[in-house]
């Protein structure tokens, strides 16, 4: 079984996958997904939440990108069964950073890779565990003023100033920063039967 290029899409817009696709050294081309994502309301379950829009996002560009293989990726925070996605605003983001201080919540990135012309559709989630520190409102606001906090689930990066709110975690930190490489990896040996090199620039 093969795949008629050895190009990954990538159905996100995201600065950060790409960053991390690249650093593995994947051949890749972004084309950010206009799909329609599914809310808590409607899949209340945050894993399966993460899983079915990874897998939405792939799938409304493989099917513009047939015989490609192509990568969607969905991350959320998770505290007490709560999702934090991305905040609206400055405020909403003030209201998730306290919400998230002095507690250790769920870092889930759900990743699916997705080929129309072999009928390839399959999707993990990885889990990683962040603990905030015990922060004051005037840190929280620091932070906020330092980083664009509007495009980050939970409101945070761990690769901006994360040092400033996060005491440790515990997994993946590519997982953190939203694109689990050792994940896609596994994902696509799986799908194609072939080494994850065989996607890398040549």
């Amino acid at each position: 079984m093969s795949v008629f290029s050895n190009k990954i899409i990538l159905a996100s817009a995201s600065p950060r996958r790409k960053e991390l696709l690249a650093r593995h050294g994947f051949n890749f081309e972004a084309m950010p997904s206009a799909a329609a994502e599914l809310t808590q309301d409607e899949c209340p379950n945050p894993v399966e939440l993460a899983r079915q829009n990874a897998v939405l996002k792939a799938a409304q560009i493989a099917a513009q990108n047939p015989t490609s293989a192509v990568l969607g990726a969905d991350t959320i925070v998770v505290l007490g069964g709560t999702v934090f996605g991305k905040p609206s605003d400055k405020a909403d983001a003030l209201r998730m950073l306290r919400a998230l201080r002095g507690k250790t919540h769920s870092v889930f990135t759900a990743v699916a890779v997705v080929c129309e012309s072999l009928g390839v559709k399959i999707s993990d989630v990885e889990e990683s565990r962040v603990s905030f520190k015990n922060l004051a409102d005037s840190e929280i606001e620091s932070y906020i003023e330092k980083v664009n906090v509007l495009d980050k689930a939970g409101a945070y990066a761990a690769q901006e100033f994360g040092g400033l709110i996060i005491e440790k975690i515990d997994g993946d930190f590519e997982n953190v920063m939203g694109l689990p490489c050792s994940l896609v990896k596994k994902l696509l040996k799986l799908a194609f039967k072939k080494d994850p090199d065989f996607f890398c620039e040549k």
